[in-house]
Order: C-alpha cells, then sequence, then structure tokens
C-alpha cells in the first residue's frame, strides 16, 4: 500500500506551560496500513512524526491533543 494523505499540512498554534505558545504545522498520513502524525515547526523543520494509536486515526480534535503531548512530553525530554 502506497502512502496516502489523510490530512494535509495544518498549521497549529500550541499551548505550552506557563502560557508559552509554539507554532507548528502538521501532517496526518498512511503508509503500509499504519497512520502517523508528523510535526514541523514554522520554518518547515522536522519535530517528530510520531504513529497514531488505532482510537485516533481520523480525529481532527485529537490530532491536537497529540501535538502538545509531544512537544511537552517527547521533545522536552
Amino acid at each position: 500500500m502506497a502512502r496516502a494523505t489523510i490530512q494535509d499540512w495544518t498549521d497549529s498554534v500550541v499551548l505550552l506551560k506557563y502560557d508559552q505558545h509554539r507554532g507548528v504545522k502538521y501532517l496526518v498520513y498512511r503508509d503500509e496500513g499504519k497512520h502517523y502524525l508528523e510535526m514541523r515547526d514554522e520554518s518547515g523543520t522536522h519535530i517528530h512524526t510520531l504513529e497514531l494509536p488505532d482510537g485516533m486515526k481520523l480525529d481532527r480534535t485529537s490530532y491536537e491533543v497529540l501535538l502538545r503531548y509531544v512537544l511537552l512530553d517527547v521533545v522536552a525530554a
């Protein structure tokens, strides 16, 4: 199965700790039967790619929650 875009690049402002914000853009795609969320900063530099759990495959609200999780718990760690 070839790579397919589920949600094209979407801009988002993620609320971080202590009233801080970070602008990012993200893409959701399917590759080899798995779903991924790829996050980049505003300049296009790759931040992180996350494999989506089954329950979050097609839920845009979940994508926004995952952005914050990645920035606070994965990237900052």
